[in-house]
């Protein structure tokens, strides 16, 4: 597994380098991307916060999981704080597996559980104000 948290521009070339092997046909990526609206407001940019020891440890459970969930080869789980302009990129999860099914599967139960349980805030810079919501949807 490779877990980062950085307030560096995220590469998908790194995840994809890291989780690449011989043995795996399937490998599924999930980038996610500072949209330029929330709820009817235009967003300027996104401010994100982590609480970074914590983190990383429940970055790290998650990666243990879905490889044990879902028998996957490897996985990469990077996400970026600070502060991120439209289209930029706060969150990769990338998954290499022996068949597709699993790669889906063990991507998508990353991103859901990092979203409800990993201590990243995100501020929200609007047009017209600003507001600290959580990573979730």
């Amino acid at each position: 597994m490779q877990i980062v948290l950085s307030d560096e521009p995220l590469e998908l070339s790194a995840c994809q380098a890291f989780v690449e092997s011989p043995d795996c046909g399937g490998i599924v990526h999930f980038v996610g991307t500072v949209r330029n609206h929330t709820k009817g407001m235009e967003v300027v940019r996104l401010d994100f916060e982590a609480y970074k020891p914590m983190a990383i440890s429940e970055m790290k459970k998650i990666a243990q999981q879905a490889i044990d969930l879902f028998s996957i080869k490897k996985i990469a789980i990077h996400h970026r704080v600070g502060l991120l302009q439209i289209g930029e990129i706060p969150v990769i999860i990338s998954v290499s597996s022996h068949h597709r099914k699993a790669a889906f599967e063990a991507c998508q139960y990353a991103i859901d559980t990092l979203k409800e349980t990993v201590p990243i805030w995100k501020k929200e810079i609007l047009e017209n104000g600003e507001v600290w919501v959580s990573a979730t949807p």
